[in-house]
C-alpha cells in the first residue's frame, strides 16, 4: 500500500499494451499491467489456431493508427513476437497470475483488489477482453459430459465426430482446421456465414463443396444428454445425433459483476464511457474489446491506448 502507481492497466492484450507503450512514451512512469493469465494477450494465445491470419484492419474495417505503435497484418505468432518486442524495450512492469477482482476509489487514488492483497494507482484502465468470458448457450451441460464441451481446439484429438457451434470467423476456422483428421459438421443458428471474413467464406464453402464438411445451418441446439459416453445433441426440429465433442464460438460476454463491483456504470450491457474513454468514475477508463467499439480490432484498442494516454498527460501537465 506505499507505493502509488501512476497507472494501473487490468489486462494485457493489445488495447492495454498499447496505453502502456503510448503512456511510456509520453513520459509517464510507474506503470503497472494486471495479467490473470501467464502472459500477455491470453485471448490470442488460447483462441486463435497455429499461424491463424491477424489483419491490421479486421473484417475490412480500414483504422488509420492515431500513435507510435506501428502494427501491420500478420499471424498468430509474428504478432505476438511484436508484443513482446514492445514489451522488452521499455521499462513497463507487468504482473501475471493477478486476476483483479474489484476497483474501489479513495482520496489517494483506485485501490485495486487482486487475490493476494492490492495496489494502489492514480489511474486505472479496463482492458479485459470479452472472450475471456465466453458466451454460452441458455441450455444446461450436463457434468458426465463437460469435459467433451469446449470453447477452444485444445482438446480435439483425431479421427473425432466434432460439432463446432457458432458461424463467425472463429467457428469457422475451427471448422475448416479439424474437418480433414476428424468428421466435422458446423451447426449455426443463421442461414448463411455473411458475418465471417470473405477469406473464411471462401475456405468454409470450399470445404463444404469438396464434401470435407458438414453444414448445419438454420438450426437450433435445444438440449444435450450423456449417450454412452458421448454427446447427444437435440434439436429444434426433434431430430438428434450423437458427437464426440462439441466445440462453441459463439462469442463473448462483457464482465458485468466487475464492472457493477467497480461502480462503473453500463447500459445495455457496455460500460459507459466519454470520447475520452473515461468512465463515470473519473481516473477509470475502458479499452479495448469490453467498449464494443473496438469489436476484436487490434488497431482500435490500440488507438483506444493512445486516446487515454493522451489524456491523461495533458491533465497531468
Amino acid at each position: 500500500m506505499c507505493r502509488v502507481y501512476k497507472l494501473a492497466i487490468i489486462g494485457a492484450g493489445p488495447a492495454g499494451i498499447g496505453t502502456a507503450i503510448e503512456s511510456y512514451t509520453l513520459g509517464m512512469r510507474d506503470i503497472v499491467m494486471l495479467e490473470k493469465e501467464e502472459n500477455h494477450n491470453s485471448t490470442i494465445r488460447k483462441f486463435y489456431k497455429e499461424n491463424k491470419r491477424v489483419d491490421k484492419d479486421w473484417k475490412g474495417q480500414k483504422v488509420d493508427l492515431d500513435g507510435t505503435i506501428y502494427f501491420v497484418d500478420g499471424t498468430k505468432e509474428t504478432t505476438l513476437d511484436y508484443f513482446d518486442t514492445l514489451l522488452d524495450n521499455e521499462s513497463i512492469e507487468l504482473k501475471t497470475h493477478c486476476e483483479v477482482q474489484k476497483i474501489v476509489k479513495h482520496e489517494e487514488g483506485f485501490e485495486i483488489f487482486m487475490s493476494g492483497g492490492s495496489i494502489v494507482a492514480r489511474n486505472v484502465v479496463v482492458t479485459i477482453g470479452r472472450m475471456g468470458k465466453p458466451n454460452k448457450p441458455e441450455y444446461k451441460f450436463p457434468p458426465s459430459i463437460k469435459h467433451l464441451v469446449h470453447f477452444t481446439l485444445d482438446s480435439c484429438g483425431l479421427g473425432e465426430k466434432i460439432m463446432i457451434i457458432g458461424g463467425g470467423d472463429s467457428a469457422i476456422e475451427y471448422a475448416v482446421e479439424l474437418c480433414d483428421k476428424n468428421n466435422v459438421t458446423i451447426c449455426y443458428r443463421r442461414d448463411n456465414f455473411s458475418r465471417a471474413n470473405p477469406t473464411n467464406q471462401t475456405d468454409i464453402s470450399k470445404a463444404i463443396g469438396e464434401g470435407r464438411l458438414v453444414a448445419m445451418l438454420n438450426t437450433e441446439i435445444t438440449e444435450l444428454e450423456a449417450e454412452n459416453g458421448r454427446v447427444k445433441v437435440i434439436f429444434s426440429d426433434g431430430h438428434w445425433e450423437v458427437y464426440d465433442r462439441l466445440i462453441y464460438a459463439i462469442g463473448g460476454t462483457t464482465p458485468s459483476g466487475f464492472l457493477q463491483s467497480s461502480g462503473i456504470k453500463e447500459e445495455g450491457g457496455v460500460p459507459v464511457y466519454d470520447t475520452n474513454y473515461e468512465t463515470n468514475i473519473p481516473g477509470l477508463f475502458v479499452a479495448g474489446d469490453i467498449t464494443q467499439e473496438s469489436g476484436g480490432s487490434i488497431a482500435l484498442g490500440l488507438n483506444h491506448g493512445f486516446a487515454i494516454a493522451t489524456h491523461i498527460m495533458n491533465l497531468l501537465k
